[in-house]
């Protein structure tokens, strides 16, 4: 499995992805490139940093995305949903590599969205069923007040699943200092050990 980690300018997030794959496999084919990157600039400091304290070495210059990249790698694992969005604008043929590496390797969202499925539809069929049945008896200000108290739970329920939905994006530590850099690190190796899991 070719996999190619991509952010934004190929000097914090995507090439501390690279690292962290490299060091606990170090056999995967991997690479890293950024949306906005120059070429052959070194990591950050601070990235480097974050990773000599856990004792992972890198050896980093940046690139670009590029068509040869796309094509070498199997799956293009993304730092946020915008950088999934700008490529599949500027790279539209290569749309169904693309992910986001918390979409990736995440099944939680599978479990929220099937049950918000649900609910939506309970909650068509009740407000349709409300409708049918009182519009003749109601004027329409009465209708809408009374619909609203009677769907209240499903409406609660339907918000409450809404807000369990994953953040599919990877903080920027851009800017920040070492331990906001240590933090990103931490996150993305937890993702990181979950993509092992999957290709075991």
């Amino acid at each position: 499995m070719k996999i190619l980690f991509v952010c934004t300018g190929n000097t914090c997030r995507s090439p501390m992805a690279e690292a962290l794959l490299k060091f606990k496999k170090p056999d995967a084919e991997v690479k890293s490139a950024g949306i906005f990157a120059a070429k052959n600039q070194r990591a950050s400091k601070h990235a480097l940093h974050a990773l000599d304290i856990k004792g992972i070495p890198l050896n980093h210059l940046s690139n670009p995305v590029e068509e040869k990249l796309l094509n070498w790698a199997d799956v293009v694992l993304t730092m946020t949903t915008q950088h999934k969005q700008s490529l599949i604008m500027q790279f539209p043929n290569f749309q169904d590599k693309y992910y986001t590496l918390k979409e990736f390797v995440s099944d939680s969202d599978k479990k929220v969205w099937d049950e918000l499925k649900k609910v939506y539809g309970e909650y068509e069929m009740k407000r349709s069923s409300f409708i049918k049945e009182n519009q003749h008896k109601l004027d329409n200000l009465l209708l809408e007040q009374k619909l609203r108290e009677h769907l209240q739970p499903e409406a609660e329920k339907i918000q409450q699943l809404e807000s369990n939905l994953i953040n599919y994006d990877i903080s920027d530590p851009f800017g920040g200092d070492l331990s906001t850099y240590q933090q990103t690190l931490d996150e993305l190796e937890g993702y990181i050990e979950l993509l092992l899991k999957k290709y075991k």
